[in-house]
């Protein structure tokens, strides 16, 4: 399955917030078995929201989008996928009620008019319920295509993905991926020639052809990473295919050049 990753805000667009919801999302979906070709951010316009999501289901099976689920005027994402699927927006009494009781509770105050725009969801989806905020996410299917509208904010959208969506995910992706991360030793300890990212491609020469597991190497500022990826139905399975490969890689660069070898604990 392909999965394509749209934030919005256009804060974003404007660089007045970093967007660390994407690197998230794209780690999370990795650990699940789905691959993610494209990340896309767009601001809070209606028209080009909905260009985002139609180029998405060209290219993807699944579009996960954060922000925009908020009070405001201009909180669009909802509406725009409600439109796109042809979907009715209804009022959850589940979501209005547990945005009255945090109000109460945190700000001493009651539900604002304003904020009951947030309790509306498309018919039919599944509502995710925020213990952290006040917008609820959604997860909509419909024909063969899938979206998940999480909130903005990190603190509310990375609890709710854990509650609802990684377990959603994996009944989606019989896959899951495993990385073997390899460090080269850092400029002080090795020579130069011998820890840059390209001596290290060029021996290991057809490795970097592999399909499954893949080899990949990144240049660091202490030296060259070589990220070593295999993906099968269970995490034994993919070590098993990847130790193999690994004692290639050891073979190629030379174990005297080799700091650390260890599993990617952001994608398990």
């Amino acid at each position: 399955m392909i999965a394509e990753i749209i934030s919005v805000g256009t804060e974003l667009l404007l660089g007045n917030i970093v967007n660390t919801n994407a690197q998230y999302l794209s780690k999370k979906l990795a650990s699940a078995g789905i691959e993610v070709h494209f990340q896309t951010v767009v601001g809070d316009n209606p028209g080009r929201i909905m260009d985002a999501v139609r180029t998405a289901y060209t290219r993807a099976d699944m579009v996960i989008m954060t922000g925009g689920l908020g009070p405001t005027k201009d909180d669009i994402t909802k509406e725009m996928l409600a439109d796109y699927f042809g979907k009715k927006l209804i009022m959850d009494e589940t979501a209005l009620e547990m945005m009255g009781q945090l109000l109460k509770r945190i700000r001493k105050e009651s539900l604002l008019e304003s904020l009951k725009k947030q309790a509306l969801v498309p018919e039919n989806a599944k509502v995710l319920y925020n213990h952290h905020g006040t917008a609820p996410g959604i997860i909509m299917e419909n024909k063969g295509r899938i979206c998940i509208l999480l909130p903005g904010p990190p603190k509310e959208m990375e609890p709710m993905f854990e509650e609802y969506c990684m377990e959603y995910l994996q009944e989606l992706s019989h896959q899951t991926l495993v990385s073997i991360n390899i460090k080269m030793k850092d400029f002080n300890h090795a020579p130069l020639i011998k820890v840059g990212e390209a001596p290290v491609a060029d021996a290991l020469g057809d490795l970097l052809d592999l399909q499954n597991p893949t080899v990949a190497t990144y240049a660091k500022d202490d030296g060259c990473l070589i990220r070593v990826t295999a993906e099968a139905e269970s995490r034994e399975q993919a070590l098993a295919m990847l130790d193999p490969v690994v004692e290639q890689i050891r073979k190629a660069v030379g174990e005297e050049y080799i700091n650390t070898i260890r599993e990617d604990t952001d994608q398990v």
